[in-house]
């Protein structure tokens, strides 16, 4: 497994790291622990987590599954989104305690979507609660998780303390997102990479994202990390796992890596549409929705139309995956409670109107 020299911390990654936040079975403690060992066995050492991820049981299973492993030969991501300082140690603390751990390697100010949402974690203590952990030996690297556009990411860097950065960046979405990430590399930030496969869209179309591949790429999959850990601001790319033929798979796309040249990159440059930063990546922030929607999978089916330009996709998609018809956006009362939480800042009411249109055309 290749590694990077993650920012200036001295910490050699591996260019594949373990997202915890697809366990199929999370109740299924010691057997999704198996996942973990698996993964570790087979040169992945990065292992990023939060609080409430699986079910809530992410960080117990890595818990379990860090019995079976090393010390030392192996790193822990975790993360707080809270505002107010003593209940951001308290997700620390109960991080630490569950993962068995006297120390967190990487620890994130979790969930930057606007710059208000950043003066509020500043305003309420979060950061300052972080720091003086950190000079307790609790953190050892202070990082932020952020879907900030890269001139905001800018701004809040400046005043920030951090020595790495977590952010969404894959095949179908890099012309947006990358003056953030040169920003990251520049400042010399370790850098993981979220939603490297575009949240499941890019092997769940993968006739329609085939451009990315190169001849000698055996699948999309493998294509599409290739792509992302070729930007060498990239320390590592996070990926989750349900299987071990999931971890091969990955293990394997960058087993022999060489980096896309610039002229692969600007051919997929091109061939990118505008409309696919507008892809929802079922990231599930939306949630919980006060009228009870399932705002994901309508927004998932709503990415049908963008990636084939008819509508039509939606009600299909709709109907023949999620079991659901087009009138029950109509329930939507476009609160905009799910678009202040959307990290993509993708313009969920429209989209919940145009749903519902669907359905008053079938009448």
């Amino acid at each position: 497994m290749w590694t990077r020299t993650y920012g200036k911390t001295g910490k050699e990654i591996s260019i594949i790291g373990f997202g915890a936040m697809q366990f199929p079975h999370p109740e299924k403690i010691d057997e999704m622990a198996e996942l973990v060992v698996y993964a570790h066995q087979q040169g992945i050492n990065y292992f990023d987590t939060a609080p409430g991820y699986c079910q809530d049981k992410s960080e117990i299973i890595l818990g379990a599954a860090f019995k079976h492993m090393k010390p030392g030969s192996f790193y822990v991501s975790t993360k707080s989104a809270k505002p107010d300082g003593d209940e951001l140690r308290k997700d620390l603390e109960q991080s630490l305690q569950r993962m068995g751990l006297e120390k967190i390697h990487f620890f994130h100010i979790w969930c930057i979507v606007t710059l208000d949402t950043w003066r509020e974690r500043l305003d309420g203590g979060a950061v300052a609660a972080a720091i003086k952990a950190k000079e307790e030996g609790l953190i050892e690297h202070l990082a932020v998780s952020s879907h900030l556009p890269g001139d905001q990411l800018a701004e809040m860097l400046k005043e920030a303390p951090f020595e790495g950065v977590t952010l969404g960046y894959c095949a179908i979405n890099f012309p947006y997102r990358q003056k953030g990430l040169d920003l990251a590399g520049r400042r010399n930030l370790g850098v993981a990479t979220m939603n490297p496969l575009g949240g499941g869209l890019i092997p769940q179309n993968a006739e329609r994202f085939d451009f990315i591949r190169e001849p000698d790429d055996c699948s999309v999959v493998s294509a599409a990390l290739r792509f992302n850990v070729s930007h060498p601001a990239v320390t590592c790319a996070l990926v989750g796992f349900s299987e071990k033929e999931h971890i091969d798979q990955a293990v394997a796309a960058v087993e022999e890596f060489t980096p896309y040249s610039k002229t692969h990159i600007r051919k997929i440059r091109k061939k990118i549409l505008n409309s696919f930063n507008d892809l929802c990546t079922g990231c599930q922030y939306c949630l919980p929705c006060p009228a009870g929607l399932d705002i994901p999978r309508l927004m998932e089916a709503y990415n049908w139309r963008i990636l084939w330009d008819d509508p039509g996709r939606i009600t299909q998609r709709l109907a023949w995956h999620w079991g659901m018809k087009p009138e029950i956006a109509q329930t939507c009362t476009l609160c905009g409670a799910c678009e202040e939480r959307c990290t993509q800042h993708i313009p969920i009411q429209d989209r919940m109107k145009f749903i519902a249109s669907l359905a008053e055309e079938e009448e």
